[in-house]
């Protein structure tokens, strides 16, 4: 679950991780009401769950009350669209007004999951700031990792190592070395997937500031969060996003035209080439998983066909944990309570798969059912060179 930067200050904070100070407004009168407390010259940074605001106007510099209003008034309401956001956006409904600082130097810190060494790995850049991606691209070696043993965490020494590396001042060390070791206390409490820190400023006057932080938090642990309940803002996904995520499903929506429902993700992905492969594109990413009800198949197949780019779905289910029979029961509900005007294609295979293929059959609904992968892919190359 990605929260917004307001929001990961709060907790960088309460870890005693120092920040600027920093207010979220969601008006131009709160906006103007910030800058007093806090006091010029400002920052406006608009929230959304997107990387890339800076070189998209998402933030504005103000240093009198007018710029930090006018701001305010461009942002509040509009629509920002960024490289990782699409070309549509998301609307910005809460601005940070934070303090500026004066910067002399910008690094990079981060604390995250290695799955390869089954690890929580801390890494650290002296070349923090916008460009931090293409930095671990062109020059991998200016990127620097340090793995915690799962059985003793990470240790100071290894905290002092990265903070060494950061090439800062040596008054800055010691405080460098404490705010990665609070970093990574930090990712244990709140079960952490990523947090972020680009970048850490140096100050003019010797200090270390997170200027922007992100915190993505693992939706699996939520249940021992529920403080962190109230975080997640879901107001840039799509309706039916937001219908999957209230059902409990797995949907991306995509801009293609075929709509899939699958269980497994390596099974969506291949389905996603497979519709790719025949020329078509896929609407959405829907995986229902292996613990599906009939109930639950109900619902994803309602999302589906609601989705108006839709020309036809492909229902891709290898039965092993989702039986067959449970996945035909669910598509059979859903499509006695729709008005299916497009090709609905069902390729079964696994568990039960008779029962469910009977199950269809008796249904006396217009489903094509495929035997395998490729004639799935026939099928839906035919049905939609009819439809046109």
């Amino acid at each position: 679950m990605r929260i917004h930067e307001y929001q990961a200050k709060r907790l960088l904070a309460d870890h005693g991780i120092p920040v600027p100070p920093f207010e979220p407004i969601r008006t131009v009168e709160e906006a103007l009401e910030a800058v007093e407390r806090i006091g010029l010259p400002v920052v406006l940074k608009a929230q959304i769950l997107a990387g890339g605001r800076g070189k998209s106007g998402g933030i504005v510099r103000a240093d009198t009350a007018e710029t930090a209003r006018n701001a305010a008034a461009e942002l509040l309401g509009s629509p920002l669209a960024t490289k990782q956001s699409g070309p549509n956006g998301y609307v910005v409904r809460t601005l940070l007004v934070e303090k500026a600082v004066s910067i002399a130097d910008e690094v990079y810190v981060a604390v995250t999951i290695d799955r390869s060494r089954r690890a929580i790995a801390v890494l650290a850049s002296p070349e923090g700031g916008v460009d931090i991606e293409q930095t671990e691209a062109a020059r991998p070696a200016a990127l620097f990792k340090e793995w915690a043993d799962p059985a003793v965490g990470l240790r100071p020494f290894q905290a002092y190592r990265l903070a060494r590396r950061l090439r800062l001042p040596s008054t800055a060390i010691r405080p460098a070395t404490g705010l990665i070791l609070a970093l990574y206390r930090l990712f244990c409490a709140k079960d952490c997937s990523l947090i972020e820190i680009n970048p850490l400023a140096l100050t003019d006057g010797g200090e270390l500031l997170a200027i922007d932080a992100k915190v993505t938090l693992d939706d699996n642990a939520l249940f021992r969060h529920p403080e962190a309940q109230d975080l997640e803002d879901r107001s840039g996904e799509s309706p039916l996003e937001t219908a999957a995520y209230a059902a409990d499903l797995n949907y991306v929506k995509l801009d293609g035209n075929v709509g899939c429902l699958v269980n497994g993700a390596g099974l969506a992905m291949a389905t996603m080439d497979l519709i790719d492969h025949v020329g078509a594109r896929p609407a959405n990413f829907l995986d229902v998983g292996g613990s599906a009800t009939a109930e639950m198949i109900e619902k994803g197949v309602h999302i589906l066909i609601s989705d108006a780019d839709v020309e036809a779905v492909l229902i891709n289910i290898f039965g092993g944990i989702l039986r067959c029979d449970v996945l035909a029961e669910g598509v059979v509900a859903a499509a006695r309570t729709l008005d299916l005007r497009i090709p609905v294609i069902v390729r079964l295979e696994g568990t039960n798969v008779e029962a469910g293929r009977e199950i269809l059959a008796r249904s006396s609904l217009l489903f094509a059912t495929a035997r395998d992968l490729g004639e799935a892919a026939r099928m839906v190359e035919k049905a939609l060179r009819e439809r046109r």
